[in-house]
């Protein structure tokens, strides 16, 4: 009996790998969304992946709105890519930026309405911006829990639905979130942000459904590590600054690949895509078919890694 279900089990694997294949092959080769003069919010856009994101999409001859919490950052990257279109044989413009914090959300209505005035409309709006965590759960503030999920979760969804009904008026626009790997399983020490990368990916999904109608995609984006600062800023359960680059990280992918693959995604309206390498994947697939197994390979890494800053 065992070996019957274990066969089955394998050949299950196998067809889904097949079919993700087949799939993949299918929306490869379908035509994609034009992004010349398209406009294109990305938040987090003075450094790591919405600064290469910025790069990527300028690049294609989108008309950008960068938002940040640092106006100086900002004007800095608009000066780089303004820079880096001399010669370029596509048309290219000076993007536009908006500086507010996406944890205070009482500021995101005031920003929607900003952005709107820099082209009158939005095409693509790519919630980019958030903050990581480092820390045990017996030792952390709830009120750490508090402030990762107003940046990572309910700042997105403020903007997203502050910029919605222009959207659902045009019959237009496109909803992109970066999430990650975490929002599909949870890894030990870093409660605060997998809880918010959940949340992302349920909000998002439950939009995908209810604004299809209108003709508005919905791409739910899952990395793994990427090779940004995004360790060093993390906060810790008492929320200071964990200061330290992990080796995941720093061994992760370039976020310029990222970036690039964000612009595949978006000129594909894919919906879901995960970007992450063979352990994350084969970890995902356990946590849905072999749950005890990942709970016991979970359970194992977190006496491994009695302080998270030993990874």
């Amino acid at each position: 009996m065992e070996r019957i279900m274990g066969g089955g089990v394998f050949q299950m694997v196998l067809a889904s790998a097949g079919l993700l294949l087949l799939y993949r092959i299918l929306v490869r080769l379908r035509p994609g969304t034009a992004l010349q003069d398209a406009v294109v919010v990305i938040t987090g856009g003075s450094s790591g992946l919405g600064k290469e994101c910025a790069r990527v999409f300028h690049a294609a001859g989108a008309r950008l709105v960068l938002c940040g919490r640092d106006a100086g950052r900002l004007q800095q990257v608009i000066q780089e890519l303004t820079d880096s279109s001399t010669g370029s044989e596509r048309q290219t413009y000076t993007p536009c930026s908006v500086t507010f914090d996406l944890a205070d959300t009482d500021t995101v209505d005031r920003a929607a309405e900003e952005i709107l005035k820099c082209y009158g409309h939005v095409d693509v709006l790519i919630n980019n911006a958030g903050i990581s965590y480092r820390g045990n759960i017996l030792d952390t503030n709830l009120s750490v829990q508090r402030d990762v999920m107003e940046t990572n979760y309910f700042g997105p969804i403020a903007l997203t639905q502050a910029l919605l009904p222009s959207m659902v008026q045009r019959r237009s626009g496109h909803i992109v979130v970066i999430s990650s790997v975490q929002g599909k399983m949870a890894i030990p020490y870093r409660s605060a942000y997998a809880a918010s990368k959940h949340a992302t990916q349920a909000y998002f999904d439950c939009l995908r459904a209810e604004i299809e109608r209108y003709g508005i995609p919905v791409t739910v984006i899952s990395p793994g590590y990427i090779r940004t600062s995004l360790s060093l800023n993390a906060v810790t359960g008492d929320g200071s600054k964990y200061g330290v680059l992990d080796k995941t990280t720093a061994s992760g992918r370039d976020p310029l690949d990222v970036a690039r693959a964000v612009l595949r995604a978006v000129r594909q309206r894919s919906k879901d895509v995960v970007l992450a390498g063979p352990l994350p994947s084969l970890a995902l697939y356990l946590r849905t078919l072999w749950p005890a197994l990942f709970f016991k390979l979970m359970s194992s890494r977190a006496r491994k890694e009695q302080k998270p800053k030993d990874e």
